[in-house]
């Protein structure tokens, strides 16, 4: 999930709905060509990395270079080059989406933590003419073949290997001056953008300049930026939070951006101090992370004033707020964009907010679910009738559809709803739930229900900074449910205590309680800080893939989790085996 396109947690209903805000120029080139020229922004600092910056002149006369080595990579036939970027957040990498507004290009965010055939796959996917990489990831692209590659060697990315490539400055001054090209439509392709790929291969979202400056303007408003705002991006600028949340908002009112190469719990707050920033976005679980560490007396003197993403839980919100003193707008979206939920209401435990008349929940056959009923304790007791999929009745919003996937995006917006393959359910008062992906279904003893609210109920133990929910086969049939989690560096795993507060947790019933824990060093992730549940299905409690993890399990019956030994994984073993579910072990 991203957060790029949607409403504030304290209800500014002046902000327009998702691609619902004016488009500010008429293309993208307007503003950078704005920005570099006028003298209200053209002095002024538009990116700072580590200890230097550079103005939006200096970006205007950079994206003009840019821009004419992606005209010289244009391929036969004109189609505007696709450009593959395999990089950290560097400055470069601005540059790059900067000239490709100019010329009409195509940036291809590449995810990193993507190699071999995964990373091939995406590169032929989207028809890349050229990648631009560092060293430190030349060696994931060795063994591809059939794509120019440039290397940018002005930072100290270190390479741990070696892969193909020529010098990107070598390159950038062997290509003749821009002048010029052809007239660039607001509605052309500037960006391909992967899904984060928690549940399946990642499909390349299509963003044109409108949808980017569009959105940039309804962050900018949001977020209530100026030209004297300072971003934060240390997200991947290969998603689109960073990109719509971090980078846009900057050039639609002449900001400036701090760039961090990734995300780093103990580097954000000095980064943040050094570059003065005053908004900051975030997906996945950095606020988790970050108040996970050592509190200090000073942590509130910061410049921060608004954090903007989503994934982030009450508990964690409330306390990273309260300890940076730091407004958070945590949002429910997709990089699709095509839903919204509104957070102006009163708060409600679990909740992402209350969804507007278009969003509905849907069961296989597309007819509306029932609203969830909650016995006195609060546990969901119809998960069967109420959890579907969210849809938007009223079409697909920003969506601009799938590159290169006809029959993915006709799924995304059959009946011409937009599906968003999220699951959740909706109270009576129209609050709506998020309860994972239409994968993350966990069926134990005959009864369905959703991972997500266990998920939300195991990360507020006090010790567990990120964790994940999943199903993973029962002996006989079924599911068993089991939790990884990750716990601060303070806290042991004690079997007793965690079995008592599940066990007090008023949501979760008797069939809901994990039966197995992994106390993991970490959980696999993609390059935004996702969980990949579908790894961790795969791992499950077998000891040869979870590495040094320690596995737990509670048996029916018991008051404590025990540990779950070699022993244990091997009576296990031999159980599958006798009642002929062998197949299961080794999925």
């Amino acid at each position: 999930m991203s957060a790029s396109d949607h409403l504030p947690a304290n209800g500014a209903s002046a902000v327009p709905g998702p691609g619902q805000a004016p488009l500010p120029a008429a293309n993208a080139a307007a503003l950078i060509i704005r920005n570099g020229t006028d003298h209200a922004f053209a002095g002024r600092p538009a990116i700072h990395f580590g200890d230097r910056s550079w103005t939006h002149s200096d970006v205007l006369v950079e994206s003009r270079r840019w821009a004419a080595l992606f005209e010289s990579a244009r391929p036969i036939g004109g189609r505007p080059p696709h450009i593959g970027i395999l990089s950290d957040n560097t400055p470069e990498y601005l540059f790059a989406l900067s000239g490709a507004a100019l010329c009409g290009a195509t940036i291809v965010g590449l995810n990193h933590t993507r190699v071999g055939e995964h990373l091939a796959r995406d590169i032929a996917h989207t028809d890349v003419d050229l990648v631009i990489t560092e060293p430190n990831h030349l060696e994931s692209l060795s063994g591809i073949d059939g794509v120019r590659v440039l290397v940018n060697h002005r930072h100290d990315a270190r390479s741990s290997g070696v892969g193909p490539g020529d010098d990107l400055d070598v390159a950038l001054d062997s290509v003749a001056a821009w002048t010029g090209g052809h007239p660039v439509s607001a509605d052309e392709r500037w960006a391909l953008i992967f899904t984060s790929g928690t549940s399946g291969a990642p499909k390349a979202v299509v963003c044109s300049q409108r949808r980017l400056l569009v959105t940039g303007n309804r962050m900018a408003m949001m977020m209530e930026l100026g030209p004297d705002d300072v971003g934060y991006i240390c997200m991947p600028l290969f998603h689109s939070n960073a990109l719509m949340v971090g980078w846009a908002p900057s050039i639609v009112v002449g900001a400036s951006v701090g760039l961090a190469r990734k995300f780093s719990s103990s580097g954000w707050l000095r980064d943040v101090r050094r570059y003065g920033s005053t908004w900051f976005n975030y997906t996945g679980k950095p606020l988790s992370y970050l108040v996970a560490t050592p509190e200090l007396v000073d942590d509130s003197d910061n410049s921060v004033r608004v954090a903007f993403g989503n994934e982030g839980s009450p508990q964690v919100v409330s306390e990273f707020s309260r300890r940076f003193a730091v407004r958070v707008i945590d949002a429910f979206g997709s990089t699709e964009g095509a839903i919204a939920v509104s957070r102006d209401g009163p708060a409600r435990a679990g909740a992402m907010g209350v969804a507007g008349p278009s969003i509905g929940v849907v069961n296989d056959d597309g007819e509306m679910c029932v609203p969830a009923r909650f016995d006195e304790s609060g546990r969901l007791v119809n998960a069967d009738e109420c959890v579907g999929e969210i849809v938007n009745t009223a079409g697909a919003g920003p969506f601009e559809g799938y590159y290169n996937n006809v029959d993915a995006t006709a799924s995304a917006t059959r009946r011409g709803w937009y599906w968003s393959g999220d699951l959740g359910y909706l109270d009576t008062d129209r609050y709506l739930y998020f309860a994972g992906r239409t994968a993350e279904w966990i069926r134990v003893n005959g009864e369905n229900f959703p991972a997500g609210p266990i998920l939300d109920a195991i990360v507020s133990h006090p010790g567990v900074i990120v964790g994940s929910v999943y199903g993973v086969p029962d002996v006989h049939a079924g599911d068993q449910a089991m939790a990884a989690v990750v716990l601060a560096a303070d806290v042991r795993f004690d079997g007793a205590e965690f079995a008592r507060w599940i066990d007090s947790l008023p949501g979760i019933g008797p069939t809901w309680r994990p039966r197995y824990i992994r106390v993991a060093q970490e959980l696999p992730t993609t390059g935004t800080n996702k969980i990949v549940t579908r790894t961790l299905v795969h791992q499950k409690f077998r000891r040869d893939r979870v590495g040094d993890d320690e596995l737990w399990v509670r048996e029916r019956g018991d008051d404590a989790y025990r540990r779950f030994t070699a022993d244990d994984e091997r009576v296990l073993e031999a159980l599958f085996i006798a009642a002929g579910r062998e197949r299961f072990w080794e999925l």
